[in-house]
């Protein structure tokens, strides 16, 4: 078993590849992404994702929590960083700095079988979404109800992105995350064996109905909504009612209501 590396530079080259990883373009290049806090990378271990690189900050390894995490590191063969709080500084997020965090590599999911879906399954698919706030807000709740996995249609922002990362509160270690071009879902919509459910402004059905299994939920984009072909693909187009003046809700509060609809009968306290 390897021991940790002790670095105390802020011009390292690791540490500049590590802090690097904040961009999209390098995230796509390397496939990989970074993770932070002692919470998140228990629930990546507990789901069998092993970091490529754990970065701990001196004098924290005492802890269990944080011992536990570099020993499993260790054990597995990954690179393990023992660094100074001013280069921990440099790496970790400026809002609410953690003295771990982990380098993950991205996993992304094959699409589901249409036709072949378990009937017990829901997915839930999002139309060229572009917040990732929103995007991990709903990866939080797909994994809360039971979903079987979260498609990402289009082009839509990175669900590896560190505040995406954030907002799912490690379920992004737990929840398949799928990529498709739009003319792809369009034919895995119209392959589907169940209902395919959008929401949709113009719908006259109560989004509180009942649904042929598998379901696959299918929502639009921040502003946009549903692309016309997207919907024209969907069996049933549905619609939150709502008493004030506003017509429309956040796309993770409407996911939320859709996903807990469908799965609710399935969640046992």
């Amino acid at each position: 078993m390897n021991a940790p590396k002790i670095i105390t530079s802020l011009t390292n080259d690791r540490v500049k590849a590590i802090r690097a990883l904040e961009m999209r373009k390098v995230r796509k290049e390397t496939g990989l992404f970074v993770a932070e806090g002692a919470s998140l990378l228990i629930t990546a271990r507990d789901n069998g994702f092993v970091p490529e690189t754990l970065v701990y900050q001196t004098g924290t390894a005492e802890s269990g929590i944080t011992r536990g995490l570099v020993t499993h590191a260790l054990n597995a063969g990954a690179e393990v960083l023992e660094v100074s709080e001013a280069v921990l500084g440099k790496l970790a997020s400026k809002d609410n700095p953690q003295t771990v965090l982990g380098v993950f590599r991205q996993r992304f999911a094959e699409p589901p079988p249409a036709p072949k879906v378990n009937a017990e399954e829901t997915w839930v698919a999002l139309e060229e979404i572009r917040d990732p706030g929103n995007l991990g807000t709903i990866v939080r709740t797909a994994d809360a109800t039971g979903c079987a996995g979260v498609i990402l249609v289009g082009t839509t922002c990175d669900p590896y992105s560190l505040d995406a990362v954030r907002a799912t509160m490690g379920s992004i270690f737990a929840v398949p995350i799928v990529k498709m071009e739009r003319s792809a879902f369009i034919s895995l919509q119209r392959a589907w064996a169940g209902d395919v459910i959008g929401t949709h402004l113009t719908a006259r059905e109560d989004f509180r109905s009942l649904y042929r299994e598998p379901q696959l939920i299918v929502m639009g984009g921040e502003g946009p909504g549903l692309s016309s072909e997207a919907a024209a693909s969907c069996t049933k187009l549905v619609k939150i009612p709502m008493a004030g003046k506003l017509d429309s809700l956040n796309l993770a509060v409407a996911t939320g209501l859709m996903l807990f609809q469908i799965r609710g009968p399935q969640l046992k306290l």
